[in-house]
């Protein structure tokens, strides 16, 4: 994909980007950021701008290993460049330049920067809602305090592990010990920085974020120590600087070579906005969140007011309808998380003209009949459905879990279809198409129907529709929009 810039400079029309900015250039709100690592991510560049102000665009040169970061104020930018100017910046251990641009306002082509401006657009919610500011209501950089983060996590539906802790917060720096335990019926975690900077960056971007969707809330201030003291590695502490530490008794082991792959930063699990969505999306790949409460598999959900004709679909274990009261029935996912996030994304919405109810059953699982019982084929098998989306451990499909929503992502999609062909399909189905738009190679497209419903509809009917040639299109939510 070509994205076609523009910088706009005082006094000037507007020109194509060029990088080669001047190292004697004047004071300017737009820094200019190079010698990046590869595969850095967005949050990870505004991380750089966030102790000094609001970051109010950002532009991404991947290829080059560069970055153009513009702030609030200008002198919010002359306080970063003289910050960095001492203190040398770093991003992944690597240290990186940064010098004022020539230009003055950096604009970017919002339609085909959207992952850089929702990133954007994240962060600067969190900054306008806790960072510290004068009685201008300008940012202020003050010292950090601590490399050492208190956490408490408020409202922890889900339990949270001491891995997701460290896959969230080692997108800020390098995360040298973590130490959690409970007090006062919270959840509480020490994180120690190798450097104050990311502790503050940390805590600039993360602090009354969400973990998950509604819940896990981090509340994050610094703590009083400067360094903690961890004796042993296991679920409960780690140092990832010392992975010969014993595990303690009583508690499982933690493997050298896994607590040395834990103490880099991992960007397998990158793909996702934020980096909050890439822990729950690890989390949940590794089979470590289970439904506060629910012993067992625990993943089995009542659904009810179905229209009695309704076909069992998506990724389920099994499927019994009630025989007494056939618009309900009992699903069996393959564990308390999905379970929960099916719970949570479709109680309450409308299928086929009915507003549908989902609770979490009191079983445990779905029973089958008993061989040679007829049960009027009520109860259906689908472990080994090869429509499901989540068997394999890690799948990129965990990072792309969305409530239902009026745009639909197409995956899969022949060379020789074209949008016509798709409009068609999907206005077949019932709905309205509003909008539509490929990707650039044309095996993906965001297509958009006229309510939730129709696109509920639509992905009921043509998930997995057979396209010819061996392709079956794959239909999910989007967070998108047209």
């Amino acid at each position: 994909m070509i994205i076609h810039v523009f910088l706009q400079s005082n006094g000037s029309d507007s020109k194509k980007l060029r990088v080669e900015d001047s190292m004697d250039s004047p004071p300017s709100r737009v820094i200019h950021i190079r010698k990046l690592p590869n595969e850095v991510s967005e949050t990870e560049v505004i991380a750089l701008g966030l102790p000094f102000g609001k970051v109010t665009n950002i532009l991404m040169l991947k290829g080059k290993n560069q970055a153009f970061l513009e702030l609030g104020t200008e002198e919010a930018a002359v306080t970063m460049v003289t910050y960095y100017t001492a203190v040398t910046p770093q991003v992944r251990n690597v240290p990186v330049f940064i010098q004022y641009s020539n230009h003055k306002e950096l604009k970017t082509d919002s339609a085909l920067n959207q992952r850089a401006q929702a990133v954007l657009q994240a962060v600067s919610a969190v900054q306008e809602g806790g960072s510290p500011s004068s009685a201008a209501g300008e940012s202020v950089l003050t010292p950090a305090p601590s490399p050492v983060l208190r956490i408490i996590i408020d409202n922890m539906f889900y339990p949270v592990t001491l891995d997701v802790l460290q896959q969230i917060f080692s997108k800020f720096g390098t995360v040298m010990k973590i130490i959690t335990f409970t007090k006062n019926n919270q959840f509480q975690a020490l994180l120690q920085f190798s450097d104050p900077v990311n502790a503050q960056q940390a805590k600039l971007s993360l602090d009354g974020q969400n973990i998950y969707n509604s819940c896990c809330t981090l509340r994050i201030d610094f703590s009083k120590l400067v360094n903690l003291n961890v004796k042993y590695n296991n679920d409960k502490s780690r140092d990832y600087t010392r992975p010969e530490l014993p595990s303690g008794d009583g508690q499982p082991p933690v493997d050298p070579s896994v607590a040395a792959t834990l103490s880099k930063d991992s960007t397998s699990l990158l793909g996702a906005i934020s980096p909050l969505s890439a822990a729950a999306a690890a989390a949940a790949a590794a089979g470590r969140v289970a439904l506060s409460g629910h012993s067992g598999p625990g993943g089995v959900l009542l659904v009810s007011n179905l229209n009695e004709e309704v076909s069992v679909y998506g990724d389920v274990q099994r499927v019994k309808i009630l025989y007494n009261k056939k618009d309900s029935a009992l699903i069996q996912m393959s564990d308390g998380n999905q379970a929960q996030l099916a719970m949570s994304h479709l109680n309450g919405q409308k299928m086929y003209g009915k507003i549908i109810r989902v609770t979490l059953s009191k079983h445990q699982t779905v029973q089958l009949p008993r061989e040679g019982l007829d049960d009027q084929g009520l109860t259906k098998d689908f472990t080994s459905s090869p429509l499901h989306r989540f068997k394999k451990p890690g799948s990129k499909n965990f990072q792309n879990i969305f409530p239902p929503s009026a745009t639909l992502h197409l995956s899969n999609i022949p060379e020789n279809v074209t949008e016509e062909d798709l409009r068609l399909l999907f206005s077949n189905s019932g709905g309205t198409v509003k909008a539509f738009k490929f990707f650039q190679d044309r095996k993906m497209a965001l297509l958009q129907t006229s309510t939730v419903e129709e696109a509920i509809q639509a992905l009921i009917d043509l998930h997995n529709y057979d396209m010819g040639r061996g392709h079956r299109l794959r239909v999910s939510f989007s967070k998108s929009t047209i």
